[in-house]
């Protein structure tokens, strides 16, 4: 029995497609000489000089890489905290309704969030503006790291922070020195998730942001909705150019993480034997 037949590879082939060509497309016209972004009329790399000559985009970039740096920052540790506290703490009171909490922004409307959010900072008199945005996009993305940090804390073996506060260690002293090292991968990979997911937001972002605050989401779809331009596309391009070498950054880092953590267990059970 043939397990890839030509209609899977058909199937993988349009799905993939349809996944990613429209972005290299995008690429090939971020380098169009033209102004009109469906005429090809040569290549060029004007519309990248005019890009970084445009301070509102620059404005907008900043603003959304300081506001995704701080709120993926805040949600690392949060989500790592809301983790152990569901996979460590056992049964307790409330257990329930905070596991619920962590995992109701995950299913629920972008709509509701920011509508929520924003009658919040109403009601306790907090102007909209950067930290709101930060506060708003926190509050979301923690839930996936705490989701990311969990899956990789129920395989651990606590076995080795036992060890750890044997030897002469404290609770904090163990996490610090055992724990930690050895879940970096999966919080690293939280850490990426919620920077992408703040990166790219833009419903939340528009219910929470104020007038001082314009995140380049934001910016991008004020923008196209007068039209498409070449500076959207050039925009583009270097946004798949970052979030691709993060990706890629972070795959490595874990690789080589598992790979050091592999051969440290082999050390360890040589030593054993």
């Amino acid at each position: 029995m043939r397990r890839f037949s030509w209609f899977n590879a058909t199937s993988l082939t349009l799905g993939f497609a349809f996944l990613y060509l429209p972005m290299i497309i995008l690429v090939v016209y971020s380098f169009n000489e033209s102004k009109l972004v469906t005429v090809w009329a040569g290549f060029s790399t004007k519309w990248y000089g005019e890009l970084f000559q445009n301070e509102a985009f620059l404005d907008a970039a900043w603003v959304t890489v300081k506001v995704a740096v701080l709120s993926s920052t805040f949600a690392t540790v949060l989500g790592t905290m809301a983790a152990l506290v569901l996979v460590r703490a056992g049964r307790f009171l409330g257990r329930t309704l905070f596991s619920g909490m962590i995992y109701a922004p995950l299913v629920m409307p972008e709509v509701i969030t920011g509508l929520s959010l924003l009658l919040l900072f109403i009601g306790i008199g907090l102007d909209r503006g950067v930290l709101t945005i930060v506060l708003a996009h926190t509050t979301f993305s923690m839930c996936y790291v705490s989701v990311v940090v969990s899956s990789r804390l129920v395989s651990f073996d606590r076995s080795l922070e036992e060890a750890a506060m044997d030897l002469g260690c404290s609770t904090l002293q163990a996490f610090r020195l055992v724990t930690l090292p050895i879940i970096a991968p999966a919080v690293i990979s939280g850490w990426l998730l919620a920077f992408t997911l703040s990166l790219d937001d833009l419903v939340i972002a528009s219910f929470t942001a104020g007038p001082s605050a314009t995140t380049l989401p934001m910016k991008i779809w004020s923008s196209v909705r007068l039209g498409v331009s070449p500076e959207i596309n050039a925009l583009s391009t270097l946004m798949i150019l970052v979030v691709a070498i993060g990706v890629i950054t972070a795959s490595l880092v874990s690789k080589q993480a598992a790979i050091r953590q592999e051969r440290e267990e082999r050390a360890a059970e040589r030593s054993e034997a």
